[in-house]
């Protein structure tokens, strides 16, 4: 991986390095540029929501136990932190964990007054590699400390911080989905300014 930290996006496609189009490439089926905040903002909210609720459901009498032991304050105050501050500081680790998935040049682009940050580079990926590219930084981040809370229910806001950490990666599980549903055997990917595309394996 040579990691490039490029700065904020300019907000135009054509500026992001890209992949010559490989002959034959097959564009992700995937929702219109109007239609995808919709449908992750609700990816988002029905993943954080149905990680979320069994930390309250199971792990209730832990969280009276602290409520008791330290007051309400004190718990508003991790369970904001958690929620609200754990996010901002997971945004770079989770595209850094992207970009260590790249086995060449990959560059890392930021608007932080959008919420915005992602990692491109221009390289053909596997199946397998790029299904593990989207989902690496949800299974570090996420996926294992919740089920770390599941083994160890008196840490609830490591099942609080996972809940989120999932809830960041709609897209990821989008592009994972469809690598998985769309790609035949031995296909590769690779993307292209803000869309990714499959070829073909070359006989």
């Amino acid at each position: 991986m040579k990691f490039h930290y490029m700065g904020k996006y300019s907000g135009n496609p054509d500026d992001l390095p890209t992949r010559a189009h490989e002959p034959g490439n097959v564009p992700f089926k995937e929702p219109s540029a109007e239609k995808l905040p919709i449908v992750m903002n609700a990816m988002s909210f029905v993943i954080t929501a149905a990680m979320i609720v069994p930390v309250f459901v199971f792990g209730m009498s832990y969280l009276r136990d602290f409520i008791t032991g330290y007051g309400v304050l004190p718990f508003m105050l991790i369970f904001i932190g958690v929620c609200l501050f754990g996010s901002i500081l997971a945004i770079f680790p989770h595209e850094f964990l992207h970009a260590t998935c790249f086995s060449g040049d990959v560059y890392m682009y930021t608007n932080l007054k959008q919420g915005m940050c992602f990692v491109v580079g221009p390289e053909l990926f596997s199946k397998p590699r790029f299904v593990l590219m989207c989902m690496l930084p949800n299974l570090i981040l996420g996926i294992i400390p919740y089920v770390v809370w599941i083994i160890f229910p008196n840490l609830w806001y490591l099942g609080i911080w996972g809940a989120m950490a999932s809830g960041m990666g709609a897209g990821d599980y989008l592009n994972a989905f469809n690598a998985l549903t769309q790609m035949p055997k031995g296909a590769r990917t690779y993307l292209h300014g803000l869309g990714s595309f499959w070829v073909r394996e070359e006989k």
